[in-house]
């Protein structure tokens, strides 16, 4: 009989996976260093970046069908050879000198890497922990969101002692064996396994039952659903929410409050601190809470934070505003996988999961867009966190209105069974 491997330790592995992937969250390290190197537009290197989070969210929806028939382990391979080769062919970029070639291989290859690891373990740890979804896929997308705390100051220092295509070439490397080894590992539980202490049946007594999945749905089925474009927009609202904010974090912390530039590079350290301990700790609380009002309480506080930041001109509790949409910011990516797994079951999961990061791709082009035009034609950040606000009240708005919709498909679905039962 073959041995039940550890599922500690796949999550463990899964968070490998992430807080390699998750290292593009520390990109703006790169862009002062190229900019001196080659003289680069700020603009076309930021591109790359923006390139790199739209490859992510439509590689994971295009390939997503891909990664389900290759299995975790498989694909985990996959992200690995992708992120490490766009890695390293933006440092060939680099040492010719290429811009073109350097989109190509950060924003569109490495894109690819980071949609394929994304979406590779989450259907497998949802599966491995149907008891606390949220905890499972919390802790591998935290890795995601603390990644810049530990990717950013090692690439600020090999910067400084290194040639900059050097450190490309030797995070590409250390990149490759951190994917590769972290899928190593993973690999979904045996056909109908359940945690110790555990049953899938309420009759047996003594024993914890696992809450039954709405439905069992593939990505086709799923796509004729309400509650899927539901998902989609209240995804899309929230990133593009945060995004926006996360790129004109230090600016406006300078420009309305009177931070110094070092004060608002502080806080912007600390907002990848917030982002991080937001995934693991929201999406942990929605086991308890329930996915849909736990997406209630991320646009209800939001709104009232959004609103407050018109007002307030005391730096400290700017910051605090600053630090708590950024836990809705980050939450909002972990409870999803364990939301999508409730509605829709695991037939799917990872397929599902990536045709919703689309979201997270047209945010990353449509936040930080917004911003910029309105303050530009406005002079005033106040009018674009209105903005915001109005966008989140739609979403809380979204929220209702699907967790009408799963209330009635619960009780239609039990009622079908129980007149199939009589």
């Amino acid at each position: 009989m073959e041995k039940v491997k550890n599922r500690w330790l796949i999550a463990a592995s899964a968070v490998g996976i992430h807080i390699s992937i998750g290292s593009v969250y520390a990109y703006s390290v790169m862009t002062l260093p190229l900019k001196e190197l080659h003289g680069w537009q700020k603009s076309d290197i930021t591109m790359a970046f923006s390139l790199a989070i739209l490859f992510l969210g439509f590689s994971a929806a295009f390939l997503g069908r891909s990664v389900e028939k290759m299995g975790p382990r498989k694909s985990g391979r996959l992200a690995a050879i992708f992120y490490s080769c766009g890695i390293m062919g933006s440092g060939l970029a680099v040492k010719i000198g290429s811009l073109p070639l350097f989109l190509l291989c950060y924003g569109v290859i490495g894109g690819i890497g980071l949609g394929v690891g994304y979406i590779t373990p989450v259907s497998t740890l949802v599966k491995w922990f149907p008891d606390r979804r949220g905890l499972a896929t919390g802790m591998a997308i935290m890795g995601f969101g603390f990644a810049a705390m530990i990717f950013g100051p090692i690439m600020a220092k090999l910067f400084l002692v290194m040639d900059i295509w050097k450190v490309y070439f030797l995070l590409g490397a250390i990149y490759f064996c951190l994917i590769f080894g972290s899928s190593l590992y993973i690999a979904p539980p045996p056909a109908g396994w359940l945690p110790p202490g555990y049953s899938a049946a309420a009759s047996e007594s003594g024993r914890k039952v696992i809450k039954k999945d709405l439905a069992q749905l593939t990505v086709a089925e799923a796509l004729r659903t309400r509650r899927f474009y539901c998902m989609w927009v209240m995804l899309f609202i929230n990133i593009t929410c945060g995004i926006a904010l996360i790129s004109v974090a230090s600016p406006m912390a300078q420009e309305v409050v009177g931070l110094s530039p070092m004060q608002a590079a502080a806080m912007v350290g600390l907002m990848g601190l917030f982002n991080g301990g937001g995934r693991i700790g929201w999406a942990s609380f929605s086991d308890y809470l329930g996915r849909a009002r736990t997406y209630m309480a991320f646009f209800i506080i939001q709104v009232f934070a959004f609103l407050a930041l018109t007002k307030t001109t005391n730096p400290l509790f700017f910051q605090c505003l600053i630090f708590i949409i950024l836990t809705c910011y980050g939450g909002g990516f972990s409870t999803l996988p364990a939301f999508l797994g409730d509605m829709f079951g695991t037939k799917q999961l990872g397929t599902i999961h990536g045709y919703e990061l689309t979201a997270w791709g047209l945010a990353g082009m449509v936040g930080p867009s917004i911003v910029t035009h309105v303050l530009e034609a406005t002079g005033s950040y106040s009018a674009t966190l209105y903005i915001f606000a109005g966008f989140l009240t739609f979403a809380l708005a979204v929220t209702f209105f699907l967790a009408h919709d799963l209330r009635l498909k619960r009780r239609f679905y039990a009622q079908q069974a129980a007149q199939e039962a009589s």
